[in-house]
């Protein structure tokens, strides 16, 4: 099991608070921080922590929007350059924004392609659609859910399944085998309609089930990474109510897969 999200803290605290909580390793969301650009930074970080890099998030958010240029194949494509110099195992990529046309039209086949040259899991993650005045809103080509895409791994994220007003076990079912990565968390809302705040909850705090989906990876022999994403900032620069969050986030999949233990 892995975690990402220490936000506000930086990348070296990522790396100690990971190995201070008890995890296994850590997903690297490439931002503005030239760190986790740095596949030499990277490798250093993991040594002195124990932490291998597990996988990296593509600079996707709009406070990375120039990071790695702004056409998101290119982005892509250099993110599966820099998993494979640190030896993660996994990309994961939002779908493109609808307005990204000639992206959209040619991301499928450019996921087929990096995959099959660098030999990498490159995992779709689902987002969502708003729902306003009974009217939803996608802004995701041609999905905010992946699983309509011919791609062969997705990931599962609770708090966008929230915002999108499903549950994360209907997304499971719905997607097989090719649920291969999970961005642990949860959120409030399960119901159409959706929220509008991506809150990253610590998993069982929300109305996510959580635990019947981590149970059933567990039946299915899942051998993807579960990567906890929670949004910590509420914590502030008390790391050790950070640190005791990611340990609860920890202690849940655990209780509730046998695939972590």
């Amino acid at each position: 099991m892995g975690t990402t999200s220490v936000l506000p803290r930086r990348l070296r605290d990522a790396f100690r608070l990971a190995a201070e909580a008890g995890f296994d390793g850590i997903e690297v969301m490439i931002t503005s921080d030239r760190g986790t650009q740095d596949p030499s930074r990277l490798a250093a970080l993991s040594d002195e922590f124990g932490m291998p890099v597990l996988s990296i998030h593509v600079p996707v958010l709009l406070f990375s929007s120039h990071v790695f240029g702004r056409n998101p194949l290119v982005k892509l494509r250099r993110s599966v350059e820099l998993a494979e110099t640190v030896g993660a195992t996994t990309v994961v990529v939002h779908p493109p924004y609808r307005w990204q046309r000639r992206s959209a039209a040619l991301f499928v086949e450019t996921v087929r392609r990096l995959s099959e040259r660098h030999g990498m899991r490159i995992a779709v993650e689902n987002m969502f659609a708003v729902t306003r005045g009974g009217i939803e809103h996608d802004p995701f080509a041609p999905s905010w859910n992946p699983g309509v895409l011919e791609v062969d791994a997705l990931t599962l994220d609770f708090s966008h399944a929230g915002m999108s007003g499903r549950s994360a076990a209907d997304l499971a079912r719905e997607w097989g085998s090719r649920l291969q990565h999970v961005h642990l968390c949860d959120a409030a809302c399960t119901a159409p309609g959706g929220a509008l705040l991506d809150e990253h909850l610590v998993p069982g705090r929300g109305a996510q089930p959580v635990a019947e989906v981590l149970q059933g990876l567990a039946e299915s022999g899942f051998a993807g990474h579960i990567i906890a994403e929670i949004n910590t900032r509420a914590c502030g620069r008390d790391d050790e109510q950070r640190v005791a969050w990611l340990r609860e986030t920890l202690e849940f999949a655990r209780s509730h897969s046998r695939v972590l233990r």
